[in-house]
């Protein structure tokens, strides 16, 4: 599997707990490395700048993920919310947030992985408690696990995103289709 960080569930929380992919059945984790982890925070905008990172920040990202994931689900299904990610939300999101600084040349944000990782932590919390729940949804691809927000007319959109899980289901699908026609075709 690459390696390569995907940003298609429409906000910034939700993305960050796709970092564990295929959660049911590969597991595959992005953030092997601090280098990594600092990767996916400049990637993903949070930040412009980061200082280098430790093991213990991937721990505690990888914490806070975990209970961001959790807390998704939780709402997503419409049960309580799981006290112990709870629990390790809050108090990441306690902690110093990345400060935006105006420049000759607009905004730019230096942080630590600390404060990257509690501003990632807020944006979680908004977006647990904002209008965007009812638009949660899970992808339809079976081995995905990545959540998503539903902006689609009719929340009818299936995928977290075309390239990564719609093409694929979609070409299966097909293929699936043109070998079961094909012994009939046949006579």
């Amino acid at each position: 599997m690459n390696l390569d960080h995907v940003f298609v569930c429409g906000h910034p929380a939700l993305d960050f707990a796709a970092t564990l992919r295929a959660r049911r059945s590969a597991r595959f984790e992005m953030f092997v490395t601090p280098e990594r982890l600092n990767a996916w925070y400049l990637e993903s905008g949070l930040v412009d700048a980061i200082t280098p990172g430790e093991e213990d920040d991937v721990r505690a990202a990888t914490a806070v993920r975990e209970a961001v994931y959790q807390l998704v689900t939780d709402r997503r299904l419409g049960e309580d919310l799981d006290r112990e990610a709870l629990a390790v939300l809050n108090g990441a999101a306690r902690k110093t947030p990345a400060t935006p600084q105006l420049t000759p040349a607009g905004r730019h944000t230096e942080a630590t992985p600390e404060q990257a990782l509690a501003t990632l932590a807020r944006q979680a919390v908004e977006l647990l408690s904002g209008p965007d729940v009812p638009l949660l949804k899970e992808c339809g691809n079976p081995e995905c696990t990545r959540v998503y927000i539903d902006r689609s007319r009719g929340m009818r959109r299936q995928w977290c995103g075309m390239e990564s899980c719609g093409n694929k289901i979609k070409a299966a699908a097909y293929r699936a289709r043109k070998k079961t026609a094909a012994p009939a075709s046949a006579h």
